[in-house]
């Protein structure tokens, strides 16, 4: 069994990684920290969730540990696609370098420039950055990118999602062309491999699963259901379905608004994270997740990329992701470091296209969600069939939710069936129950009853005009 300690890693890393809990590296660390130690480029292709950070920010630290730092001129370049993921980088290094003499500033948009810049003219040793607020501080002449020994860019592929492309290539070709590049992403469309032949020279290409390929400690289904039915069935998995921490996903920030709402509206501890809320609420919201606060935490695919929040029990796509690469890093949000995890996928009639892709993208079809997968025990439910619908959900698959007539309507009613008896019972003898077929134009039929909630009383002589 390869340990940390095989890898050449100092005797100080060592420590700080065993003091955090870790003993056995993963594959992608196994094989991507000796090439990093022997200053070789990287091109490392690994599904979310298998330690891709560990693997470069352990080594960065190994070779930084030697040097002097310059005001506004960083050693190392970190590029990262969002605050969140940007943010986590950093606290690795926190973590792993506390017993290094290592400087580093963290680069993100949301917040003041003051600090940051006030940390790049003291100098750094490691510079960790989003591309917006990056490119702002290059213009503004704030820093010079020309002492950069060593240069990682993360997410890749999230990069390309983004339209950060045009500003990578930008900050790379100001990178002195004496550099080692080290380049990470879960799947590997063409431009991104445009992008590694143009920026890396000879790398080393670290592959320890198929691209776009979905862990295997996730236990993955897609659900059936109508728009108007996500919410009902969302409540049933969450309050069924052994759900110790969430993230829900949604595709539009107006979405995770209103199910946050919603949620919080039923009794669920829940919160949100988007693109419209500034930087510290963001990290108000996470940091109330990761301290159990909250159990729910309802996401656009901001948070989708690099978040390492342990003990994540559940993923669920409200909605079916529009780019299929998102799929595989949504439901990355689960199943880490070894531990298990369920992912749900809501694929509504219009999103066929949608979930097809991502089967195509993984070579796997996602499996429907039955009764067999139900984490509640459902005989102890059987006796609620007499009760109305939404007191047995145990009993409801989403496949038979589908064959319901009017959902949206006949719930209600059901709402009010037991409630109209005694006042029917009362007027059966008065001559207007005798008219039902006039009581509304679209009964044809006269022995059709009246359904619970129309009008059953007299008949106002004007509703029988003109429609005799």
């Amino acid at each position: 069994m390869t340990t940390f300690a095989d890898l050449g890693l100092s005797p100080e890393l060592l420590q700080a990684v065993e003091e955090a809990g870790y003993t056995e590296p993963t594959p992608i660390q196994a094989e991507a920290i000796p090439a990093v130690l022997m200053m070789r480029d990287v091109l490392g292709i690994a599904q979310t969730g298998t330690g891709k950070t560990a693997s470069f920010v352990l080594p960065m630290i190994d070779v930084l540990s030697n040097g002097r730092r310059r005001a506004l001129m960083p050693r190392s370049l970190i590029l990262a696609p969002t605050r969140e993921l940007a943010a986590q980088v950093a606290e690795n290094f926190e973590k792993y370098g506390k017993n290094n003499d290592l400087k580093m500033a963290l680069l993100i948009g949301g917040v003041q420039m003051g600090e940051q810049v006030k940390a790049l003219n003291d100098g750094v040793d490691v510079l960790i950055a989003t591309p917006g607020r990056l490119m702002d501080l290059f213009e503004r002449g704030k820093i010079m990118l020309n002492a950069c020994e060593l240069v990682v860019i993360d997410e890749a592929d999230r990069m390309l999602d983004m339209g950060f492309i045009p500003d990578i290539e930008f900050i790379c070709d100001k990178l002195p062309e004496k550099r080692q590049t080290l380049l990470f992403s879960a799947t590997m469309p063409p431009p991104i491999a445009k992008l590694a032949k143009k920026f890396l020279d000879n790398p080393k290409r670290i592959e320890v699963t198929r691209a776009a390929s979905t862990n295997e400690n996730i236990t993955a289904f897609k659900i059936p259901v109508k728009s108007r039915e996500k919410r009902e069935t969302l409540r049933w998995l969450l309050r069924n379905d052994l759900v110790e921490t969430a993230i829900i996903f949604c595709n539009r920030k107006t979405t995770v608004r209103e199910l946050n709402k919603s949620l919080q509206g039923h009794g669920f501890a829940s919160g949100e994270i988007h693109g419209d809320i500034d930087q510290n609420q963001r990290n108000a919201e996470l940091n109330r997740f990761k301290s159990g606060e909250i159990n729910i935490l309802v996401a656009s695919d901001v948070a989708a990329r690099g978040l390492d929040i342990k003990g994540v029990s559940h993923v669920f796509n409200f909605d079916t992701p529009w780019h299929p690469d998102d799929y595989v890093h949504r439901i990355g949000r689960t199943g880490r470091a070894g531990a298990k995890g369920r992912a749900f996928t809501f694929v509504a009639p219009e999103d066929a296209e949608a979930i097809d892709n991502v089967e195509k993208l993984t070579g796997n079809k996602v499996p429907v969600f039955g009764k067999k997968d139900v984490r509640v025990e459902l005989p102890k439910a059987q006796p609620k069939q007499e009760k109305p619908k939404q007191e047995e959900p145990e009993d409801d698959t989403v496949e038979e939710r589908d064959e319901k007539p009017k959902r949206s309507r006949s719930r209600r009613d059901d709402d009010r069936q037991d409630t109209p008896k005694p006042r029917q019972e009362k007027r059966e003898s008065k001559p207007q129950r005798e008219e039902k077929p006039r009581q509304s134009r679209h009964r044809n039929q006269d022995e059709e009853p009246v359904p619970a909630g129309e009008w059953n009383g007299p008949k106002p002589d004007f509703l029988g005009v003109g429609f005799n």
